[in-house]
């Protein structure tokens, strides 16, 4: 008898293959059959008009905190996903020793706007080592799978102390002690090494993330470490303002160790072209035999801007700064009067650093986000256009907006990756033969970014929504988030439905899946802030072979565990 049968769907098999109709067994949290079932079954879901897919794999996650409290890892599980890996971009909360922790806790707030406080209230510091880390991680309750990569900041700051947090030069001797951590994490479980080499990463207190001046020598050193014992990925970021040196350091280390390296890929207005050097830099180290790939998002990266998020275009006017700690009821009834509208309109904003001036002043890259949301906005629709056919400024319609729904209305301005003038710039970053789907951000960015989202708006806007450019067929892009994201990081046994692998299926009602407005909601450890987003559509996820949400919400199965790099 099978624990599962899965009748009637349309099965996309995750390699890209065209979809095909059959029935799915399961038992003993592993595919057992495909094809026209009769046996019996403990249970039955008949799929009739569904699409039946793999479990999506997000390999672009912070949930380095969260895991350590919350079982159902949301908001990823209201996307279909059943595989997170967590401890990217040089950040996370292993190795530390005891009086470092209030120090990664506010690069993880500075970094990834995690709300300090949450962290400190939430995670349980069961551990000073990684392998400690992971073991700690073993013990607690999943309904999803979780992975882990081990972080160049927490690295640098166990074995350096002051002088690493400080960017001071690693000697060889402190060298030789992260390769052997890195080294111990990986063996023990960890799918990767992970650093951070740009300005957008400081901790809450302003200072640059310690790993970005961190000479070619450490990080081809480290990266060496993974080659010897033939395990791990890399994973990096970077500003490339030196792009030859910047991107000899990267290639250097996946050619060094022998080991796959992705890098994070973003347009930017302040440098529009240099992303697509990026790309063509990877293809060349690929053509030479270098295993490189740009981890790319498939969707604008989005500030939403708000009364309710952590920014608004006028968040540093200085009447907007004197009630800016009032209850929301009290701001927005302040705000309604004719008399502070007209006063915070005459005045200029306090500046604070070229980035957030550009989000709240760019009225030309802000639109309202609607319901359904809309990330591929029409340029005509941006505050700054729809001011030059009415009798109100680009400043007055965001005030406008913002007041909208009791002022909890979300206004969206997409930072990177977007190009008034380019509507196929996402499209040509996930179409290049050596990119990987990703950047998602998970369990981060709480109170200014919501794109735990992305491998719904890979399925529902590239395959089906599309309207201002090419779609891509659904079995591709079923396979960006399954097999690609799945096999990049060597978890072999997921991501495709065939039999022997492990049963992480979704069940989607396609033509119904639908990607809702962001809210904010304070369910984070002590009151903590953070925007969640659902989605329709989601009928059933299923993890080892158990139902474990339907529709979204959480049946109580907690199927899932930490995995660990073999």
């Amino acid at each position: 008898m099978y624990d599962l049968i899965i009748e009637n769907g349309l099965i996309y098999d995750g390699r890209g293959n065209k979809p095909f109709k059959a029935d799915i067994a399961i038992r003993d949290k592993k595919i057992a059959k495909i094809g026209l079932i009769k046996e019996d079954s403990k249970q039955r879901i008949d799929a009739d008009g569904k699409i039946v897919t793999p479990g999506f794999v997000d390999i672009h996650t912070h949930y380095d905190g969260q895991a350590t409290w919350d079982p159902y890892l949301r908001p990823s599980t209201y996307h279909g996903v059943t595989t997170v890996v967590m401890g990217n971009c040089g950040v996370g909360f292993s190795p530390c020793k005891p009086d470092q922790r209030d120090w990664l806790i506010g690069l993880m707030e500075g970094v990834e706007d995690i709300p300090g406080t949450a962290l400190h209230e939430g995670i349980d510091w069961e551990w000073e080592s990684f392998p400690e880390y992971l073991d700690a991680l073993e013990k607690k309750p999943f309904a999803i799978d979780v992975g882990t990569q081990i972080p160049h900041g927490a690295v640098r700051a166990y074995v350096m102390g002051e002088r690493g947090i400080n960017h001071e030069i690693a000697t060889p001797e402190e060298i030789g002690e992260m390769k052997k951590i890195v080294q111990e994490a990986i063996k023990a479980g960890a799918y990767g090494f992970s650093t951070s080499r740009t300005e957008k990463h400081n901790d809450v207190n302003g200072n640059l993330t310690p790993s970005i001046t961190a000479d070619k020598d450490e990080l081809v050193e480290i990266a060496k470490s993974l080659g010897e014992i033939n395990q791990g990925v890399l994973q990096g970021i970077s500003d490339f303002y030196d792009f030859d040196s910047e991107f000899d350091i990267f290639k250097t280390m996946s050619k060094e160790s022998g080991r796959p390296i992705s890098i994070t890929v973003e347009q930017q207005d302040a440098r529009p072209e240099w992303w697509l050097q990026l790309l063509d830099g990877i293809e060349e180290a690929q053509n030479e035999g270098v295993n490189m790939y740009g981890q790319v998002p498939p969707r604008a990266t989005g500030i939403l801007m708000g009364l309710t998020a952590t920014l608004n275009p006028f968040r540093f006017h200085p009447s907007y700064m004197e009630i800016a700690d009032l209850p929301l009821e009290e701001r927005v009834k302040i705000m309604n009067t004719s008399e502070f509208r007209e006063k915070l309109m005459k005045e200029q904003g306090v500046s604070i650093n070229p980035l957030v001036d550009e989000i709240v002043n760019s009225f030309g890259k802000m639109f309202k986000l609607g319901e359904p949301a809309n990330y591929e906005p029409d340029p005509k629709d941006s505050f700054e256009s729809l001011s030059e056919t009415s009798n109100m400024t680009a400043a007055e319609i965001a005030y406008q907006a913002m007041l909208e729904k009791d002022g909890r209305a979300l206004i969206y301005h997409p930072l990177f990756n977007y190009q008034p003038g380019d509507l196929s710039l996402v499209e040509k970053m996930l179409k290049h033969p050596y990119t990987i789907s990703g950047l998602g951000d998970a369990g981060a960015h709480c109170g200014a970014i919501s794109d735990a989202s992305f491998p719904t708006t890979l399925v529902q806007h590239w395959s089906r929504d599309r309207n201002r450019g090419e779609k891509l067929p659904l079995e591709i892009v079923i396979k960006m988030q399954t097999s690609e994201t799945a096999n990049l990081l060597g978890i072999n046994d997921r991501g495709v439905i065939e039999e022997g692998y492990k049963a992480d299926i979704n069940i989607i009602d396609y033509e119904g899946l639908t990607l809702h407005e962001p809210e904010i909601v304070n369910d984070l450890p002590a009151g903590g802030r953070r925007l969640v987003q659902k989605a329709s559509g989601y009928d059933y996820t299923i993890v080892s072979g158990e139902v474990a949400f339907i529709k979204g919400e959480a049946t109580g199965a907690l199927n899932g565990r930490l995995i660990r790099n073999s």
